[in-house]
């Protein structure tokens, strides 16, 4: 094995070789957890349940029920076969017209219709993943840095920097305020990042928040834009959540803010946003990315870009038909609110039940869960060891917050829009019987609720060697590492 890693660092490109790609974490290990073993409620009733995808299917429905009614948005039906030959050739990376047209309006209706979004500042990428290291490329070198609110979306640092070679620098956020962001943390890591010669080119924000499923507030925003401002580094607003707002407060875009008049001092060449339809609209496989910036510039540079990473034109064809029914659109961002608060109450209140406590928020396909009564010491080693006995033996995919760059031990986040509602009761059920034991010390009733468990096709195989107290408390023991989990 070493020789055949030695063998490749002198054939490959550095690139190729190194571990900067990011997915060496328990993030993406417990996918890997439930790809070996995936919980099906007939085939495999005591596989992995999927919590760790930031998926939202709750409205497919909706969407199958629009195509069905509107064949010709297709180039692949009878109806729509005439404009087959027209979207099979075209491949301008400008774009469909149509299409940039329908996004625009489409991004002004999930921010309530409160700001307008020009077509011409559209630009495709493949996919989020794709539009956030586009904007990278056009605002920094390698080397340079850009600050980020932690917790933050562990997949951030592979499409920011694996390729790019820029820096991310955590602005840490802590419980004690519901891990808002504050002016001073900000200047804290603006300010050691300059002892340390490091460039700082920007800050990066997600709004709302991955993993809290928050929204920031007007004021915040309005303060990061002047911290910015100031100091002449961008803001890269990444607002691909924005339609999953379910609760108050209402979502405020950075769009907004610029377009407030007590803002126009400000220099709208240091704005930009990223977004995409693989949240709001459910469809991460179609690989719809979108870089909108404020600065001529970087639009016309990340449009060259995209030429490595386009959205197919039929693709385009279709969305731009979908979103430009405006009927259909107002219908299912209502409905998909809807639908999102209530998952979110159900789920959310049966872990208020067993006492377990969640951030409060108002948006995403997530919430931020409080494990840290079950640590007996508050220490991440001691996190690992829960999250290993809930991968591993409890079955559900969680995703541990030390891979959010979480500074405080016991948090994890919970994903909860990407499965029909008996699995989430099902997950609920497992919960509520892996808490049940962790809070009793008898070992007779232990041993108990494992037959209960084995009967009730909840076959969580437990071990004696998770309450070894002379080791860790019932609460965090440790077991062997799973082959998957580094």
């Amino acid at each position: 094995m070493g020789f055949e890693i030695e063998k490749n660092n002198s054939i490959l490109s550095k690139l190729a070789t190194n571990e900067e790609h990011g997915e060496n974490s328990p993030y993406f290990d417990g996918w890997k957890a439930y790809d070996s073993d995936p919980f099906h409620p007939l085939k495999n009733p005591n596989g992995v349940i999927q919590m760790g995808l930031a998926e939202n299917q709750l409205c497919f429905d909706l969407i199958e029920q629009w195509i069905k009614r509107n064949p010709k948005a297709s180039i692949c039906t009878t109806e729509g076969i005439k404009s087959f030959k027209t979207i099979a050739n075209f491949q301008d990376y400008h774009g469909l017209p149509e299409f940039r047209r329908a996004i625009a309006k489409f991004m002004e209706k999930t921010r309530g219709g409160r700001v307008s979004f020009d077509p011409d500042r559209v630009v495709m990428a493949g996919g989020a993943t794709g539009a956030n290291e586009t904007i990278i490329f056009c605002l920094a070198d390698p080397g340079d840095a850009f600050l980020v609110p932690s917790p933050y979306y562990p997949a951030f640092n592979r499409d920011l920097r694996w390729r790019t070679g820029v820096q991310l620098i955590p602005i840490h956020c802590e419980s004690s305020n519901n891990f808002k962001i504050t002016a001073q943390a900000v200047k804290e890591a603006y300010e050691n990042a300059q002892k340390s010669n490091i460039k700082v080119k920007g800050l990066i924000l997600t709004n709302p928040s991955n993993p809290l499923g928050t929204t920031l507030d007007r004021d915040t925003l309005k303060s990061l834009l002047n911290f910015t401002n100031q100091h002449n580094i961008h803001l890269v607003c990444d607002e691909i959540y924005a339609a999953t707002v379910f609760d108050t407060p209402r979502l405020v875009s950075i769009a907004e803010i610029l377009e407030d008049n007590e803002m126009n001092y400000c220099n709208k060449d240091l704005f930009h946003i990223v977004y995409s339809l693989s949240k709001d609209m459910g469809l991460p496989g179609f690989r719809i990315g979108i870089v909108y910036s404020f600065n001529d510039a970087v639009v016309n540079c990340a449009r060259k870009m995209s030429s490595f990473g386009l959205v197919s034109t039929q693709t385009q064809h279709f969305l731009a038909a979908m979103l430009s029914d405006e009927n259909f659109v107002a219908s299912f961002l209502a409905e998909s609110a809807r639908r999102l608060a209530k998952r979110h109450k159900h789920f959310t209140n049966g872990l208020e039940e067993v006492g377990i406590k969640c951030l409060k928020s108002n948006a995403g396909l997530f919430f931020w869960m409080d494990l840290r009564p079950l640590l007996r010491e508050s220490t991440f080693d001691t996190e690992m060891s829960l999250w290993r006995v809930i991968i591993n033996d409890v079955k559900l995919n969680v995703s541990p917050g030390s891979s959010f760059d979480c500074q405080e031990p016991g948090f994890f986040r919970v994903c909860f829009a990407n499965m029909d509602d008996e699995t989430v009761d099902i997950a609920l059920a497992r919960i509520r019987r892996f808490v049940g034991v962790k809070r009793s010390g008898d070992e007779s009733t232990v041993m108990e609720k494992k037959q209960q468990w084995k009967k009730n096709n909840l076959r969580l195989s437990f071990s004696k060697r998770m309450y070894d107290e002379s080791v860790l408390s019932p609460l965090s023991s440790p077991i062997p590492h799973s082959p998957l989990v580094r």
